[in-house]
């Protein structure tokens, strides 16, 4: 699909977006059973945030950034801009006057398969930008891709009004569809989680609580006292009887 430009595309529902945002990628993706994440490439230029939004896609071509500029166009309040190009860049593609386009339309964040500059200023101005490059390199405006169609980011597919979640662990793509689930899957995780925290807290191990010592026997793992291992190979090759 090159050369296309949807407008208006279905969005999730904002209350799903706001709850997603408050749990943050780790508790989402191990809630929807690890499932959803872009991978290590996309690493934030900021720290301490977490965003969550509706997707705007762009596709461009490598080291070409005309389509960012009509994605601009069908940006909303609440969207984060998530860009793909047909084949890998490294290119800054975006910096602080995209960023300043952005924030006048509400759009919260931006996630790109490619290069961004201007990072220092983007810190400065408050606008999340998570980028699989950072690189002063430019970029031309002269050949046509799409926007508000399906991409590919680490591997996962990303449509229009799909919702982001973004933190200091990397960036997720919750289906549109299964916004409300995701809501509840992480609820119950969050949950979960705390009372684990709480069982932390007050000197349970995590042996005990995930049942790991029978795990521990089946595997063949065995304890002995420090005197009767005296002499052995302080490294071991896993073999010692």
């Amino acid at each position: 699909m090159n050369g296309l430009i949807i407008t208006d595309p279905p969005r999730a529902h904002a209350g799903d977006v706001e709850a997603l945002a408050g749990h943050g990628v780790a508790t989402v993706h191990e809630g929807m059973g690890r499932r959803g994440s872009l991978g290590p490439g996309f690493r934030p230029v900021q720290q301490d945030v977490r965003i969550a939004g509706t997707a705007v896609t762009a596709l461009c071509p490598p080291g070409d950034n005309l389509m960012i500029h009509a994605a601009v166009e069908q940006c909303a309040r609440g969207d984060i801009l998530v860009v793909a190009t047909t084949s890998p860049s490294t290119d800054g593609m975006f910096g602080e006057l995209f960023a300043t386009a952005l924030q006048y339309r509400g759009v919260r964040g931006l996630v790109i398969d490619a290069g961004v500059r201007d990072t220092a200023d983007l810190r400065a101005m408050g606008f999340p930008v998570w980028s699989t490059a950072v690189c002063a390199r430019g970029t031309v405006k002269a050949t046509a891709g799409s926007v508000n169609v399906p991409v590919v980011l680490g591997g996962q597919i990303v449509r229009p009004g799909d919702v982001i979640v973004a933190d200091d662990d990397g960036v997720m793509c919750v289906p549109r569809a299964e916004s409300g689930a995701a809501v509840r899957a992480a609820g119950a995780r969050a949950a979960k989680e705390e009372a684990t925290r709480t069982a932390f807290a007050e000197g349970q191990l995590g042996l005990d609580r995930y049942g790991l010592r029978e795990t521990l026997v089946r595997l063949g793992v065995r304890y002995r006292p420090y005197e009767e291992c005296a002499g052995a190979p302080e490294v071991s090759d896993g073999t010692m009887s």
